[in-house]
């Protein structure tokens, strides 16, 4: 079942002509069509996404006892980061 969309809109005034940044004036917008930025451009590098890891975790599977598992996911959110702690103290590192 979905949910009924309310009649009212969400904008208290209605948008206008005078609200369309193209209407503004460009004034303080620098042209980026110039020598200086397209060669900013060109130097750019593009990065996507997280950052990589120098160490990322490996994905495994490990079976514990549900109590254990019970007990850390007690605690709230963090749970694996917790066992992850846990188990590196356990190892000695």
């Amino acid at each position: 079942m979905t949910a009924k969309l309310p009649d009212t809109p969400l904008l208290s005034e209605p948008f206008t002509a005078d609200d369309d940044p193209a209407s503004m004036p460009d004034d303080d917008i620098p042209d980026l069509s110039t020598p200086y930025w397209v060669e900013k451009f060109a130097k750019a590098t593009v990065q996507r996404g997280r950052p990589k890891e120098l160490a990322p975790k490996v994905s495994t599977t490990i079976r514990l006892d549900p109590d254990v598992l019970a007990a850390f996911k007690a605690q709230g959110p963090g749970w694996q980061s917790r066992i992850n702690e846990a188990l590196r103290r356990a190892a000695g590192l």
